[in-house]
């Protein structure tokens, strides 16, 4: 969250109307346990109001929290996969609020000593590496859920969430831009779902983020935030960043100060909205949870984890980098996902052409899973297929051109062999030299004015040439065997 002193490094920052935007991010993800964190309550999606709240979540007399070790295990887990310090030692606070919807009149957190405590989250703005800092990430519960739409006049408490553990990540204000901040937010679910300790469901509020959005001018101390709740899909936490800074530079354009607040975005007016005056810490008088014990986590336990630990993406990048030479920004998208890194693997091993496979993989599959707005899950090529695919193109069998009509049939009919789409859609490239011959010498004898600019030094002629060579051959021309021929012919 924004604090008082920028320790951010130097940098070229990207101003706003001539103010320099900052921004820090609170995310809670819901973590992937079967039970709460301080109860055997089942913490399944959908299920009836208040069927999966028992009488610790409903703060009944007499009962007490019990720790939930497989939620203290995934804290270390996700401290481990960016670069944090573990503590051996962390609190469990109370956390003192009021909502209907918070039997116990506070909330189990963290404060003072965390559980997680600094790290990064690395990621790319376009081809720019950039890094955001982490304060901590601490264990807390969640609260129950105020429903307002079934009831007139009144309000529904259902209390199924009450309990739900979280792991709230907070980062420096290091952001300055609203495509970094949403790309920090893409690597950030990218790095939990990926190691398994939270599904990523935004719609579900398994992935909730809150941007915290001040601007200034540059070289000024930190302007005044205000936090934007509740974030859950990545196209609202742009359209409301980039509104809230509008708004705040406006503001400060006509005079008046920011108060610092609590906002929710309405995505039907692309709006934000002040809910509440911002509460400081001191506002929430924490203290240490008479009822936990400190967490104590030996350096034996974090090992064990590390061990049980799937292959991180940062170090898959950089195997897929020294390994298969691709770039660090190639390594990096193509393991945006488990399922994208095992595809290009798979594809990439099958036919012994890697770049050639990312290429394929980042350009024409990825467009078409974008329009139809659907992962590599729902890829309808097989890596097995892709790879022979490419085998073709590398032995000349087709041209690029002819392999993206490959492509289309592969998409619309799975089932379908690579070769026999070749051969029923006369895809073959010509590799009769003789024949190529014929049509080059006749395209240079009908195109005697770009014969004479290419000669006169104008290189654009020989595109036309080339053009209408691959037109005279129906496409089927070697485009490297024609110009390598055609530039021997006018050498001559």
């Amino acid at each position: 969250m924004n604090t008082a002193v920028d320790k951010k490094p130097a940098s070229k920052s990207l101003l706003v109307q001539g103010y320099e935007v900052v921004i820090g991010f609170e995310t809670h993800a819901q973590l992937s346990t079967q039970s709460k964190i301080f109860s055997r309550a089942a913490t399944a999606f959908g299920a009836e109001p208040n069927t999966q709240a028992c009488a610790v979540d409903l703060a009944l007399p007499g009962t007490l929290p019990v720790m939930n070790k497989g939620a203290v295990e995934r804290a270390i887990e996700f401290g481990l996969a960016v670069g944090s310090h573990i503590a051996p030692r962390s609190i469990f606070a109370r956390k003192n609020y009021f909502y209907p919807d918070l039997p116990k009149g506070y909330q189990i957190s963290q404060f003072e000593i965390p559980v997680v405590q600094g790290g990064a989250v690395e990621f790319y703005l376009g081809d720019e590496k950039k890094s955001v800092r982490l304060v901590r990430a601490h264990l807390e519960e969640d609260a129950g859920k105020s429903l307002h739409e079934d009831f007139i006049g009144q309000t529904g408490i259902d209390l199924n969430r009450a309990g739900t553990p979280l792991l709230e990540i907070v980062t420096e204000p290091d952001m300055r831009s609203t495509a970094e901040a949403v790309a920090y937010a893409k690597e950030l679910h990218k790095i939990v779902t990926w190691i398994g300790i939270c599904d990523g469901n935004m719609q579900e509020g398994s992935f909730r983020c809150d941007a915290n959005v001040s601007v200034r001018k540059p070289g000024e101390p930190l302007g005044t935030r205000r936090e934007i709740k509740n974030l859950n899909s990545f196209k609202f936490m742009q359209q409301a960043i980039d509104f809230e800074i509008r708004w705040q530079i406006e503001e400060l354009e006509d005079g008046r100060a920011i108060q610092q607040a609590t906002v929710l975005f309405n995505p039907d007016t692309g709006e934000t909205r002040a809910m509440r005056t911002k509460e400081d810490a001191a506002d929430y008088r924490y203290f240490p949870d008479p009822d936990l014990p400190p967490l104590v986590i030996a350096p034996e336990w974090v090992e064990r984890v590390r061990v049980s630990m799937t292959e991180l993406p940062r170090v898959m990048a950089a195997r897929f980098a020294a390994d298969y030479g691709l770039s660090d920004y190639d390594a990096t998208q193509l393991t945006q996902s488990r399922e994208v890194a095992a595809y290009f693997e798979a594809a990439a091993q099958a036919c012994g052409q890697p770049k050639l496979v990312g290429n394929w993989i980042m350009g024409e599959i990825s467009r078409r899973l974008n329009a139809a707005e659907a992962d590599i899950s729902a890829c309808p090529v097989s890596a097995q297929q892709l790879a022979q695919l490419i085998g073709r193109i590398q032995d000349g069998t087709i041209s690029n051109n002819a392999a993206r009509q490959v492509l289309d049939v592969l998409w619309a009919e799975p089932a379908s062999a690579v070769d026999a789409i070749i051969e029923a859609k006369g895809l073959k490239q010509m590799n009769d030299t003789g024949a190529l011959e014929k049509i080059v010498d006749s395209v240079l004898a009908a195109n005697p004015k770009n014969v004479e600019e290419y000669r006169a030094g104008n290189s654009k002629a020989l595109n036309a040439l080339v053009g209408q060579i691959m037109k005279g051959s129906q496409g089927k021309a070697n485009p490297q065997q024609v110009n390598d021929l055609l530039r021997q012919k006018l050498a001559s």
